[in-house]
């Protein structure tokens, strides 16, 4: 990478952490395909075998799901900016259990928008706007607090397959 792409890639990045911990209650869900924005209906969660990762969460469209080490327990903290490069996993009604789902681990919580987003092992489940296609990591390890979720309902190993600079902002 050049220097003149290493720079911009650090400014996004500060930018986009910047973001994340804003205080904001605006929740969105722009940022992403249809495909891995919030959902309609029940939300299905199911496992997929990720790059490097091994078996993750992923939603109904093959969608990498992330968790948030900012979370406060089940509270979700990435509001305005923030939801939308990394969209809230949103349900209505029960979320549904899939191939390799623990489905005793699956849960909700309310958002500040008055959506549901979906839950697992107590945390918030997000996609992110930067995977354009299923199976994308490209979120993995961002700002070493947003981590693809593993069956047991922890943060996949770092090192994965994300990329830590780019275009999308990643926060």
């Amino acid at each position: 990478m050049t220097r003149t792409g290493s720079l911009m890639a650090a400014a996004a990045l500060a930018v986009a952490l910047t973001a994340c911990s804003s205080a904001s209650s605006t929740t969105g869900a722009a940022g992403g395909s249809s495909s891995n924005a919030a959902t309609s209906g029940a939300a299905m969660v199911e496992t997929a075998e990720i790059g490097d990762l091994g078996p993750v969460l992923v939603n109904a469209d093959g969608f990498t799901l992330y968790l948030f080490e900012s979370d406060t327990g089940s509270t979700s903290t990435c509001t305005g900016s923030c939801a939308g490069t990394w969209p809230a996993l949103t349900t209505d009604g029960a979320p549904a259990a899939g191939d390799g789902v623990d489905d005793g681990k699956l849960g909700t919580t309310a958002r500040d928008d008055g959506s549901t987003q979906v839950t697992y092992d107590g945390h918030p489940l997000y996609t992110y706007a930067g995977d354009s296609a299923a199976g994308d990591a490209n979120g993995q390890g961002i700002g070493d607090v947003w981590f693809a979720v593993t069956a047991d309902g922890t943060a996949a190993a770092a090192g994965g397959t994300g990329d830590t600079g780019g275009a999308y902002g990643h926060g």
